[in-house]
Order: structure tokens, then sequence, then C-alpha cells
């Protein structure tokens, strides 16, 4: 059984989606919570909420994580409050859709700083800790788009790779300290993120609910799994890659992702 009362939880991306769920679970477990994102309003409002509802201590930290050096400058505010974070959700990200050459490189130079950069940054300040006390947890958002190429979104589709394969490893190098490290791996979920993206044309439609993803996040992590995929339609999707080659899987993901204008 994982333990999550009275732990100091750390939710990046916090201010809507998966981030707002995963908060308002671990507050529901008893854990202490820092919510961190880019909307001041949003994140004052939900800190005041999980407190009045679930009695925990909790604090919004506003930064943008995409900037350099904001992921050192997010510890040392954590360092001020006198906090020590047990567990880490490196929730914050967005993705892009649309020919490669069609999309300014700095929008993707700003998703590879979000994406990777920042995810390594946030893991490489709070991972010590917990390997000074034998225990943590770190889960990591990636998505099930990490287990193949993904044309109209092969930038973010890499990154998100990145993620699952930077996962399973610090995963492998903690298991014997007590720290539990997560690739979750979402499909398609109801949030803002489409509303960056600008489409909703991925494998079987956007079904998916933060709520969902957070409980198949909470299951994976009771498991020890070092990666886990929300849905069982969404589990398929991300491994029928195995029995194809990477060749017929490009292939076949362009045919699905191609824009309407495109077809």
């Amino acid at each position: 059984m994982v333990n999550y009362k009275g732990k100091v939880a750390l939710v990046t991306g916090a201010s809507s989606g998966i981030g707002e769920a995963y908060a308002r679970e671990l507050a529901a477990r008893g854990s202490h919570v820092i919510v961190v994102a880019r909307s001041k309003d949003k994140l004052e409002v939900l800190a005041k909420d999980l407190k009045a509802s679930y009695g925990v201590n909790t604090y919004a930290l506003v930064s943008d994580l995409s900037k350099r050096g904001a992921a050192g400058e997010l510890a040392e505010q954590v360092k001020a409050l006198g906090l020590k974070v047990n567990i880490l959700i490196n929730n914050a990200g967005f993705g892009t859709h649309g020919r490669f050459e069609e999309i300014p490189m700095d929008r993707y130079r700003e998703m590879v700083n979000l994406n990777i950069t920042s995810l390594m940054d946030m893991t490489a300040q709070f991972l010590p800790y917990m390997q000074q006390q034998k225990d943590g947890i770190i889960v990591n958002v990636s998505s099930f788009l990490a287990f193949y190429p993904f044309p109209y979104m092969g930038a973010y589709a890499a990154t998100k790779a990145f993620v699952l394969s930077f996962s399973e490893s610090l995963w492998a190098e903690n298991r014997q300290l007590g720290i539990r490290v997560l690739a979750l791996c979402p499909g398609a979920t109801k949030t803002g993120f489409f509303d960056v993206v600008g489409t909703t044309d991925l494998p079987g439609g956007v079904t998916g609910t933060p709520q969902s993803v957070v409980r198949t996040a909470f299951r994976g992590l009771a498991k020890n799994r070092s990666y886990v995929v929300d849905g069982i339609g969404n589990y398929w999707t991300a491994n029928i890659s195995r029995f194809f080659t990477r060749k017929f899987m490009a292939a076949f993901s362009e045919r699905l992702a191609r824009p309407a204008s495109k077809n």
C-alpha cells in the first residue's frame, strides 16, 4: 500500500484538466499539495477549495516552466516555504498539430522546453531528497502516442516517447530505493489540451476524462508499474505497434491523423 497521508505533493499544470484532478485526489488522500501553473487566479481558487474541502495545507505557486531556470526558481520557492517534496507530478505540457513546416520553430522549442527539459529539471530538483529518504513518487505524464510515430503531431509524440523512456529508466535506477516512478500515458482526454492543439482528430476520439486518468495512475503506483495506459482501447492501440513494422505504423498513423483538408 502507498501512504499519501501527510506527504507533500507538487503538481505542475494544476490549474485544470489532469493536473487539477490529480491535485484533488492527492488532497482527498491526505497529502498537502503545492499547485503550480501560470494561471494565478485559477491556482489560488483551487488551493483554497482543496484546503476547505480536505483540511490539508495548500500552496499556489505561479511559474512558467517553459522558461529557462524556472524549475530551479520553483525549487527555491518551495525551500523558502520550509517544504520537502515527497510526491512530484510532472503534468505540465502541450502539443501541436499540423504539417511540420507549418508550425513556427519557436513554438516547437517552447514545447520541447516544457515537455522534456522542464520535466528533467523538475526531477533533478526533487529526486535527491526522495533518494535520501528512500521514499517518494514521481509521475511523468506521457501519452499513448509515445508508443509509435504520429504524423502531424510528430514532434509532440516524440517528446512523449522521451518521457516514457526516461521514466522507465528512472524507475529501474530507483526501484531498490523505495521510489516509485511512473509514466502515465493517457489517450485523448477531455481537457483544454485540444484547445491548444487545435484538433480532436486522434485514434478513438476524445473519450477519456481527467478523473479516469488519475485513477489509472493510482492503480499503477499501487502495483509499482513503470508505465500505465489509461483505457483498454488506448492500451491496445498503444501496443499494437509491436506486431507491425515501424514503417507500416508511420504510414497507417498518417492516414488516421491527416487533416480533412489534406484528404
